[in-house]
């Protein structure tokens, strides 16, 4: 198996200022205590292809609810590959847990944006069957897998990431 990517907790200055734009409630020694209980992505075994993302609080998401969370991690890969994010697949069958981008896509250039490439997580219970979505603190909710991608033979891009959401689209 090819070692491609390491995971990092982004600052406590990036984390504290996301969380407070997620959580504006949450007081200063709240966020540090979230922070200092981050978890590290990983798999749960040998045979997973999926890097567990784990919940820094307990959540709780009504139907139709939606929340963002930020997870305090970022990811150093190399290039031409891509960690591709994904509800939980037991989360997504019981409840239609859904990401709001439907899958989230993280590119290798993204570790060295402006934002420390801070990965952030907008979940929305989709549930047709009123069901409530719990999510307990220290459970993975969502799930990376690494995938090696590919360019077109004519590509000439040389552009660099500055930033986030959108910092890519054509001009």
């Amino acid at each position: 198996m090819r070692r491609i990517g390491k995971f990092h907790k982004v600052s406590f200055e990036r984390f504290a200022g996301d969380w407070k734009d997620s959580f504006p409630e949450m007081k200063e020694e709240e966020v540090k205590a979230v922070y200092e209980n981050l978890s590290l992505p990983r798999r749960a075994t040998a045979g997973s292809a999926g890097y567990d993302f784990f919940a820094p609080v307990s959540y709780t998401i009504k139907p139709g609810e939606t929340v963002k969370i930020p997870t305090g991690i970022r990811v150093e890969m190399e290039q031409d590959w891509v960690l591709k994010c994904y509800p939980r697949s037991g989360l997504g069958f019981k409840y239609r847990l859904q990401l709001n981008n439907t899958v989230g896509i993280i590119d290798s250039d993204y570790f060295y944006s402006d934002n420390e490439g801070h990965i952030f997580a907008k979940l929305t219970n989709d549930s047709k069957e009123g069901k409530i979505v719990e999510i307990a603190a220290g459970t993975g909710f969502m799930q990376g897998i690494f995938v090696e991608y590919g360019i077109t033979v004519d590509d000439d891009v040389t552009d660099v990431r500055n930033g986030g959401f959108g910092s890519t689209t054509g001009k």
